[in-house]
């Protein structure tokens, strides 16, 4: 028996730095504000887990109740978020790893007229994703909360303007001014112009590509103190293939499998299987089958949110750091699995 877990850039076309990391600032309609990131609650956690955000005292929060205090950027191991859209890393590899729903971030203007508290928004978006897909040298973090522009969904989409687009949620206090959505859907057309081109160079170094699609899902919808779902709905690890060329690329998705699986992890072994939860009909698994078609192989790969008590947003450290070893062990399995593809 698994015992219980323990434990942001915006687009500018300029050089990369020396580091291999992208600054990304792109103003157009949307000038940089000092925002600050969540992603510490009713523990203390270690910074390095959400490298925006400082330490934070517990502050005796009941089960079920999330501490949003904000983490004021006070030293060396936060990462700077100012008006940062996403962040992006290049290294020598034909696997990209993303976690485009990893940001909590808002403009002031749109934070202004959600109805959403923050502990509603942060249960919807994926945290922590960033730290597990830390170790892929190839990455890209969106900061941006998927309240403002969902990146994974279509243009005409990307805002959550009715409440079947946002799990019943009412998002909004009345309607969006148009220059309020134009300015989020920028990021949503800028996101995907620095995707293609990122993409187009890993395609030239090595010709073909892997992209792990990283989320988090979560289990126990109906409250902190009820059951989770079923087992048999949902795995610890479910891998969305429905939008590529199954036969095609059947050695790197059997591979992947096989080698999260495999992997020694602490409690035992995860339920890894395909299609179940999710399918990968995500937007962007979508646009690089369409955009690469011969050459482009997205995976979504959806974490159950055995790393963190969703409901209070309190993360699991060990649980964590695992995950984040067993996606960097995959990387040397996929790069092989490339070479076989025909």
């Amino acid at each position: 028996m698994r015992p219980r877990p323990s434990g942001r850039p915006t687009w500018k076309r300029s050089a990369p730095s020396g580091s291999g990391k992208w600054s990304c600032s792109c103003p157009r309609s949307i000038a940089p504000e000092a925002e600050v990131s969540f992603g510490n609650w009713n523990r203390k956690t270690r910074p390095e887990l959400y490298p925006n955000t400082a330490s934070i005292e517990s502050d005796g929060c009941e089960s079920g109740t999330m501490n949003m205090s904000v983490a004021r950027q006070t030293d060396d191991l936060t990462l700077t978020a100012a008006g940062e859209w996403w962040t992006q890393h290049r290294g020598q590899s034909p696997v990209v790893a993303t976690a485009i729903h990893n940001g909590h971030a808002m403009r002031d203007a749109m934070k202004d007229l959600c109805k959403l508290s923050e502990e509603e928004r942060l249960r919807e978006e994926d945290p922590f994703t960033e730290f597990i897909v830390r170790d892929v040298p190839n990455r890209i973090v969106v900061h941006r909360s998927r309240f403002e522009v969902d990146i994974n969904r279509p243009r005409e989409g990307a805002i959550y303007l009715r409440p079947e687009q946002a799990w019943g949620l009412n998002v909004w206090a009345g309607d969006l001014p148009s220059e309020i959505t134009e300015a989020s859907l920028a990021v949503h057309d800028e996101y995907y112009a620095m995707l293609k081109s990122y993409l187009r160079g890993i395609e030239r170094c090595h010709g073909r590509f892997v992209v792990l699609d990283v989320h988090s899902y979560n289990h126990r919808r109906a409250g902190p103190g009820a059951d989770p779902a079923i087992a048999a709905e949902a795995p610890d690890v479910n891998i969305g293939t429905i939008s590529m060329d199954r036969k095609k690329w059947a050695p790197v998705i059997d591979g992947f499998m096989e080698a999260v699986q495999s992997f020694d992890f602490p409690g035992g072994r995860l339920d890894v299987r395909e299609n179940i939860a999710f399918q990968g009909r995500g937007y962007q698994a979508r646009f690089i089958h369409e955009q690469f078609p011969d050459t482009g192989c997205a995976i979504a790969v959806e974490f159950k949110k055995i790393f963190m008590e969703e409901w209070t947003g309190e993360p699991f450290v060990e649980t964590l750091r695992a995950l984040r070893q067993l996606l960097a062990s995959t990387l040397p399995v996929i790069a092989d699995a490339v070479e076989s593809v025909r």
